[in-house]
């Protein structure tokens, strides 16, 4: 059952500090790995590991980190390459690798689909936390699932672009349209953040989308969930389905698909429900 939390809006920080948004800057100001232990027999603190979805960066989680970090949490916040689930899924397992200690693993759309896969086997992974994302089974693709149910807008918001591939072949990868980003994928975010968010968008290839999962973390580690009731991205409906099936604490939000945007306190709460979990426990 969701229990639903009220909007917030924007903080206008963030409002200010959107144009200097960058990835890297994120990962300055968070430290690369985690302490391995406490002491007196508490079990360590574990650090939060935050990754974007498609038509985002790290920079989405600007607002989330900045609140994590006041509170005193390790915080990584990957770039990741948007290029193909197993790949995707490979990069972010060498990060998570590089971390010392246990890890609060967060994904966000697509991203859930990519720590879903990262995290299985590791054990040093205690909680996943899914953000308005994508829960595959084995055997399911993200887009898959985007279809499982009626709502998602994407397909009409979205225009295909070609890149090369190595083998000198081109590739297909989506962008949403400039004119459309706000309405489908930021929807009640100040203008002027949708508008530098919709500038530094990174584009994820079609082949990344429709790659069925090999692996289902979730099946063997605690997870959470939060619902962003008004995305258009990937249907509300799909997420709660989503949700329930892999038996994960859920709560719900009126916000977009770009929660972590819209919405950071509600993020963070959540998230820190698993870091509590992990700490103590239970």
């Amino acid at each position: 059952m969701t229990a639903p939390i009220s909007r917030r809006t924007v903080t206008t920080s963030l409002l200010a500090g959107a144009a200097a948004l960058g990835t890297a800057g994120i990962a300055h100001a968070a430290p690369a790995a985690g302490r391995p232990a406490t002491g007196h027999g508490r079990p360590a603190d574990p650090t939060v590991v935050l990754i974007h979805g498609a038509f985002a960066d790290g920079s989405s989680w600007r607002a989330v980190v900045q609140r994590l970090l006041r509170q005193g949490h390790r915080v990584l916040a990957p770039a990741l390459p948007l290029r193909g689930l197993a790949s995707d899924a490979a990069y972010i397992r060498s990060v998570l690798e590089s971390v010392s200690g246990p890890i609060v693993l967060v994904g966000h759309s697509y991203g859930g689909a990519v720590i879903s896969q990262a995290a299985a086997g590791l054990p040093s992974v205690k909680a996943l936390v899914y953000i308005a994302a994508f829960v595959p089974e084995i055997g399911e693709s993200a887009l898959q699932l985007t279809g499982k149910f009626p709502g998602s807008t994407l397909g009409e918001a979205t225009v295909t672009q070609h890149y090369p591939l190595p083998d000198g072949g081109q590739g297909d990868e989506l962008v949403i349209r400039k004119d459309l980003f706000r309405n489908q994928f930021a929807a009640g975010v100040p203008v002027p953040t949708a508008q530098v968010m919709a500038a530094g968008q990174r584009p994820i290839t079609l082949a990344a989308l429709q790659e069925p999962a090999t692996a289902a973390a979730w099946k063997k580690i605690p997870s959470w969930y939060l619902v962003a009731t008004e995305d258009r991205n990937i249907p509300p409906a799909a997420e709660r389905w989503m949700a329930e099936r892999a038996h994960a604490h859920t709560v719900a939000v009126r916000a977009p698909h770009a929660v972590s945007v819209s919405d950071p306190g509600p993020v963070t709460d959540l998230i820190l429900r698993a870091v509590r979990s992990v700490r103590t426990g239970h």
